[in-house]
């Protein structure tokens, strides 16, 4: 594909599951440039996953629009295509009697390009001790691990993460949140489908809001998080030995008396621009909980 090419293109995606009334997905378009991270949020039944199985091949058929792949169009490809795409699923899929570095050499068997080191591997998901030990003896924590090595083994251009932080203690969800992050950085095109916003917001250069099917809103975080937050300033202060906070429009801050005066000779111990949070802005949007199942 050409250097300055979408990784990614979808162009009025519908998609209904043989037997539905209506579309899992409906009329969905988005790109996702070489080198980003795109995030597909939503909550559980908004068809984030229908889409990644169309992005893969492992659905066949679309009923409407254009996607292409890697500059090709998703119903041309064939196997080839999976030795340049990653997919790490949400639950884990390995077998349980073999140690996690006979699983990993197990799947590197399928691929016809070079593969990563099994061991290093491991040891870039904190699993560096556990190589020999039984997957069935795996937490599901450790088992998310495996899965996001797994996915790496061929070094592959597009990764499909779905919910790879999911069942981690905070600890090891920042050790995989870094790892994306690199990944991101040596050049790689990721699709993050998840609910959890803060790994969006941590992650994801631009977001789109999946609810009922529909995907209505695309931009980056930052962007969404200001144009639906509220634009003013939060200032807490120590008064009469308790908190107190006190809040000031964000426009023309600089030549406002009365946040100069305020702040004048008070013990300040924060302040804080009123962004909404991704969760927030998502309700505001879509008029949905992401606690709540789209179709």
């Amino acid at each position: 594909m050409d250097e300055g090419q979408d990784v990614i293109a979808v162009e009025d995606l519908s998609y209904a599951y043989p037997g539905a009334q209506s579309p899992t997905v409906a009329d969905i378009s988005f790109a996702v440039p070489r080198g980003t991270v795109f995030g597909l949020l939503g909550p559980s039944g908004a068809g984030k996953s229908t889409v990644q199985r169309i992005l893969t091949r492992q659905v066949r058929r679309i009923d409407q629009g254009r996607v292409s792949v890697l500059g090709q169009s998703i119903e041309t490809w064939d196997h080839k295509l999976f030795e340049r795409v990653g997919v790490g699923f949400e639950l884990p899929n390995h077998y349980p009697r073999l140690t996690a570095l006979e699983n990993l050499d197990f799947f590197a068997s399928f691929y016809t390009s070079p593969t990563l080191d099994g061991h290093q591997l491991l040891d870039r998901v904190g699993l560096a001790e556990a190589a020999d030990k039984r997957v069935s003896e795996f937490s599901k924590g450790m088992q998310v691990r495996l899965n996001f090595a797994r996915a790496l083994l061929h070094d592959p251009e597009l990764l499909f993460l779905d919910e790879p932080t999911t069942g981690l203690d905070p600890t090891t969800a920042e050790l995989i949140r870094d790892e994306i992050s690199t990944l991101r950085s040596a050049g790689k095109t990721i699709i993050l489908t998840t609910h959890n916003m803060h790994d969006a917001e941590r992650l994801c250069d631009q977001v789109g809001f999946l609810a009922a099917g529909r995907m209505d809103v695309i931009d980056t975080p930052k962007a969404l998080k200001l144009k639906y937050g509220e634009p003013t300033v939060e200032v807490i202060a120590f008064e009469d030995g308790k908190q107190v906070a006190q809040r000031f429009p964000l426009e023309g801050l600089g030549q406002n008396a009365d946040f100069g005066a305020y702040i004048k000779g008070r013990d300040i111990q924060t302040i804080h621009s009123q962004e909404a949070s991704l969760d927030k802005v998502f309700q505001i949007v879509t008029g949905q909980s992401l606690t709540t199942s789209g179709y």
